[in-house]
Formats: C-alpha cells, sequence, structure tokens
C-alpha cells in the first residue's frame, strides 16, 4: 500500500510545485524547497509525489507544461485556490500511477516503426502480413531464416499472418504469442500482456513461467511475465479501435477515460466522485475532445481545463 500523507504536507507540496515552475523562483526558493523536504520523511515522499507530476508536465508539448504552471501560479486567489486543490487531489489520489510512469525509453524511439499519440498506421510486412499499429506504439522486426518475430516494445497491433512455414511470433516483456494462422491482437497494459483472438489460434506463453495457453477465436487473455490468466470471451467492440471508435458498454467512466487518454496528448483525469458512473455509447478516436464533449451532453459531468493538454472530468456543479 501506498504510505499516507497529511494532506497540508501534500498541498504544500502542490505549492512549492507550481512555484519553481512559474518562471520567478529565485535561488533561495529552491534552497527553501530543499530545507522543506528535509523537515520529515512525510515531506521528502510529498516533493518526490511532486516530482513525479512534473513528469507528467514533461509529456505536454513545449512550451505548453510551462505554460500550464505558469497559469495556477498567476491566477486571481480563488482560482488559484481551486488550481491548488486540483494538483493535491492529484498527488492524493494516485501516487503510485505517478511513481510507475518513466520517460519513453529510447528503444521506442529507435524502433523500426512506431505511432505518435493519437495516430495509427497500417503496415505489410515482407512476409505479407498485415499489422496496424495503434496509438503510442513501437516495434521492432525480426525476419530471419527460421523465425518471424515482432517485438512490441510499447502499445497494442492488430496482425493478420500471412502463409508462410516460419513461425511467426510477437514478443512482449512478459513472453510471447505466437501465431498459428490467425488474426489477433497484442497489446502492453501495464503489468500484463493481453491477446485478443478474431481468426484462427494462438500460443500464449509467459516469459518465466512454465504454462502456456492456447487461445480461440473469439476469446482473450492476458499474461505476465509468470502466468496466463484464464480466458474469457472476446467482446466484438473490444477491437473497434480498428474502425476509430471505442466502444463502451455500462463501462466506468474512470476506465473510459483512460482509454480515451490513450489517444490524446497531455493528461486526461476523472475526479473521484465520478469514477463509477456507467457509461455505454460509442465514442470517436480521432477526435477525443468531441468524445469528451458527449460524455457532458450525456452524463452529470464537466470538462474542466487549464489548457487541451491537461483536463479533467468532475461532477457537474
Amino acid at each position: 500500500m501506498s504510505a499516507r500523507i497529511d494532506p497540508h504536507i501534500l498541498g504544500e507540496a502542490a505549492d512549492w510545485l507550481v512555484q519553481l515552475q512559474s518562471g520567478s523562483a529565485t535561488e533561495a526558493d529552491h534552497v527553501a524547497v530543499q530545507a522543506w523536504c528535509k523537515r520529515s520523511s512525510q515531506h521528502e515522499l510529498a516533493w518526490q509525489r511532486a516530482e513525479a507530476i512534473l513528469g507528467d508536465f514533461r509529456q505536454l508539448p513545449t512550451p505548453v507544461a510551462g505554460e500550464t504552471l505558469r497559469r495556477l501560479s498567476q491566477q486571481g486567489a480563488v482560482n488559484r485556490r481551486q488550481a491548488m486543490q486540483r494538483l493535491g487531489l492529484l498527488l492524493m489520489a494516485a501516487p503510485a500511477a505517478w511513481l510507475a510512469w518513466r520517460e519513453t525509453p529510447w528503444q521506442q524511439w529507435a524502433a523500426d516503426a512506431r505511432t505518435a499519440v493519437g495516430e495509427q498506421r497500417p503496415l505489410t510486412l515482407a512476409d505479407g502480413s498485415r499489422l496496424l499499429l495503434n496509438t503510442d506504439t513501437a516495434i521492432d522486426i525480426a525476419f530471419s531464416a527460421g523465425e518471424r518475430r515482432i517485438d512490441l516494445l510499447n502499445g497494442e497491433i492488430l496482425l493478420t499472418s500471412a502463409s508462410d512455414p516460419r513461425p511467426l511470433r510477437v514478443r512482449t516483456l512478459h513472453g510471447t504469442a505466437q501465431a498459428l494462422g490467425t488474426r489477433f491482437s497484442v497489446r502492453i497494459a501495464g503489468p500484463v500482456t493481453r491477446v485478443a483472438v478474431l481468426e484462427g489460434t494462438v500460443d500464449a506463453r509467459p516469459l518465466h513461467g512454465m504454462g502456456n495457453l492456447v487461445l480461440q477465436a473469439g476469446q482473450q487473455a492476458a499474461f505476465t511475465a509468470d502466468l496466463v490468466q484464464p480466458a474469457t470471451v472476446l467482446d466484438s467492440g473490444d477491437l473497434a479501435w480498428e474502425h476509430g471508435m471505442l466502444m463502451a458498454r455500462n463501462m466506468r467512466l474512470a476506465d473510459l477515460l483512460l482509454e480515451l487518454g490513450r489517444y490524446r496528448s497531455g493528461v486526461l483525469r476523472c475526479h473521484p466522485a465520478v469514477r463509477e458512473l456507467k457509461v455505454s455509447g460509442a465514442f470517436p478516436l480521432a477526435d477525443t475532445d468531441a468524445s469528451l464533449r458527449l460524455l457532458s451532453d450525456t452524463l452529470p459531468v464537466s470538462v474542466q481545463g487549464l489548457t487541451r493538454y491537461w483536463v479533467t472530468v468532475e461532477p457537474r456543479v
């Protein structure tokens, strides 16, 4: 479990975060922050979480990140206090997520093929297999006399295999998915790899585990480096991203926003008070702003943002 920190200390950390990124911070401010961090272990941990938030700001297009924080420091007292409260909520709500975030590794930038956030890209491989890269995806392609291999470094792919005597494998940090004449998707989803089979069969095999699972058409499963979870039925809407849509059937709002967030730059957050609202409908992935407007038109929520790149879905007042 994450260590619980006094909300007052988290609020002070948020305040220091804004001050240091406002453009007017002095050397004395930096010295004061260091002294503040040394006041207790809670102060030190609170600042670590604040610095993790800075990591998320580094995902924003320059100079949007700096401008967003400067707006926080320059707003009037009431609006600034509200904005500070939002930052404080972020510090308290998901510290594990903040601390787990890391910058895109250099391997992804040097990948054989990649897509930007919100981009999809079709590819035809040397053997005739067809590949569709989803948003924020990076792959390496390694074909040899003995195998056809795709290394999925990040993101999600949809693969339609061509006839070839060489085995076709998709490898992730968790293990491999081997096609047995098939059409299937592979996605790295945080601590697991998810495999969904539309046609044929796929052999899912964890990196370190002894067991494997052969998935049939219409099945999906997730696996870690140690084990494969039991197969479940594949919902036809789960791969609607191929057609530029996100299909929601009684989905938690928090989960829907996590999915939409994969297709837009910046930060998209869900207020704790509306996380459990249920959503059904079809949402365009190429225009996530339109999807957010659809949410505000059909649910008791409002979409608030300091900029387009820092957005929170909140209860409607």
